[in-house]
C-alpha cells in the first residue's frame, strides 16, 4: 500500500498530510473539470466598485436628509446603508485577498478571508442595529420635537429602493455559490424592501401626521436586518471553526467511502470548508485486502464532488488504523 499513502512523516498525529503535493500518487486526487476555480469572485470585481459607489453617494444623501427633516427611519436606514458599503468592502477584500496565491507558510492561501469578512460584516451590523434600536426605543419613551417632512421622506426613501434593487442585481449571478456573494445580494434585497417600509411611513405621515410611526418603522428595520445578519454571522461563524459546510451530510459522505469496492470503514474523516467556496475533505480508508490504485482515487474522488461538491479531496489508504478517531463511528450522523 505504501505507493498511495499520502501520510507525511512530519504531519502531526499521524493526520493525512493536508499541504504536500497534490498528485494521484499520493492519494490527493483531482478530478477534471475540479472547482478551485476563482472565477465568480473575479468576475464580480466591478459590481463591488459599483456598488459601493452607488451607496457612499446615496448613505450622504440619505443621512443628510435624514437630518434635516428628523427622521430617525431615513437616519436609521442611512447608517445601514452605511454598515453595507463597509460589508461591500469587506466582501471585495476577502474575495481578493482569496486569489493570493498560496506559499510556503499559508499552503492554502488566504481563501479563509472571505469567511472572516463575512463574519465581520455580519458583527458590524448588528452592533450597529442595537445602537439604533436603542435610540428609536428613547424616541418612542420620550418623543422629541419634530419638523418631519414626510414627502421628503418618501422621495429619499423611493431612491433607496431604486439603487438597493440595482446593487442587489450586479449580485444575483453567483450568490447560490458563495457566501460572500449571497450575503452581499440578501443585504441589498433586504434594503430595498426596508427602504420600501420607509415610503409607506413617510407617507402615513405626510397624510395623517403620524410622526410616532417613524420610530416604529425604524426598529422594524432594526428586526428585518438583525433577522437576515444573524444566519450570516452563524454560518460564517461555523465555518470559521471548521464546520461541516450546509448541504454536506457527514454521514452520507462517510457512507459513500464505506460503499467504495474493497473499504472496510472510513477512519479519521474530516470535511471543512476551505473560504466560501471550496470544501476539502481528508480520510483514511481502511481497505485490508485490495489496495488503492489510481483509477479508485479518481472515481472517489469524482464521486465526492458530484455529490458534495467537495472539490479538494485527500484520501489515505492503510491497511490498519495507526491514530485513533477523531470522530467516533457513534458520534457520526445518519
Amino acid at each position: 500500500m505504501g505507493p498511495m499513502s499520502s501520510q507525511d512523516p512530519h504531519a502531526p498525529h499521524g493526520h493525512p498530510a493536508r499541504e504536500r503535493h497534490h498528485g494521484p500518487r499520493h492519494g490527493h486526487p483531482h478530478p477534471h473539470p475540479h472547482s478551485h476555480s476563482h472565477e465568480p469572485a473575479r468576475g464580480h470585481d466591478r459590481a463591488f466598485a459599483l456598488g459601493i459607489a452607488l451607496n457612499l453617494g446615496f448613505v450622504a444623501i440619505e443621512a443628510g436628509y435624514g437630518w434635516q427633516v428628523d427622521s430617525l427611519a431615513l437616519l436609521a436606514d442611512a447608517g445601514h446603508n452605511l454598515g453595507d458599503v463597509a460589508g461591500l468592502v469587506l466582501a471585495w477584500g476577502g474575495a481578493l485577498a482569496g486569489r493570493l496565491r498560496p506559499d510556503a507558510r499559508h499552503t492554502y492561501g488566504w481563501k479563509r478571508a472571505s469567511l472572516l469578512a463575512a463574519f465581520l460584516n455580519a458583527l458590524l451590523l448588528l452592533v450597529a442595529m442595537g445602537a439604533l434600536g436603542w435610540e428609536a426605543l428613547q424616541r418612542l419613551s420620550s418623543p422629541a420635537p419634530t419638523t418631519l417632512q414626510g414627502l421628503t421622506v418618501v422621495v429619499v426613501a423611493a431612491v433607496g429602493i431604486g439603487v438597493n434593487t440595482a446593487t442587489a442585481l450586479l449580485f444575483l449571478r453567483g450568490q447560490a455559490q458563495d457566501l460572500n456573494i449571497r450575503g452581499a445580494f440578501l443585504h441589498m434585497v433586504g434594503d430595498a424592501l426596508v427602504s420600501l417600509g420607509v415610503v409607506i411611513a413617510g407617507l402615513l405621515a405626510w397624510r395623517f401626521g403620524w410622526t410616532w410611526l417613524d420610530p416604529v418603522v425604524s426598529l422594524g428595520i432594526v428586526g428585518v436586518i438583525v433577522l437576515g445578519t444573524w444566519g450570516l454571522l452563524r454560518q460564517s461563524l461555523h465555518l470559521l471553526f471548521d464546520g461541516v459546510p450546509d448541504g454536506v451530510d457527514l454521514g452520507e459522505v462517510q457512507a459513500l467511502l464505506e460503499g467504495l469496492p474493497g473499504v472496510e470503514r472510513v477512519h479519521d474523516l474530516h470535511v471543512w470548508a476551505m473560504g466560501s467556496t471550496e470544501t476539502a475533505l481528508t480520510a483514511h480508508l481502511l481497505m485490508p485486502e485490495r489496495p488503492a490504485d489510481d483509477l479508485f482515487l479518481a472515481d472517489a474522488a469524482q464521486q465526492l464532488q458530484a455529490r458534495f461538491g467537495i472539490a479538494h479531496v485527500t484520501l489515505q489508504a492503510i491497511r490498519t488504523p495507526f491514530t485513533p478517531s477523531c470522530v467516533g463511528r457513534s458520534s457520526m450522523p445518519g
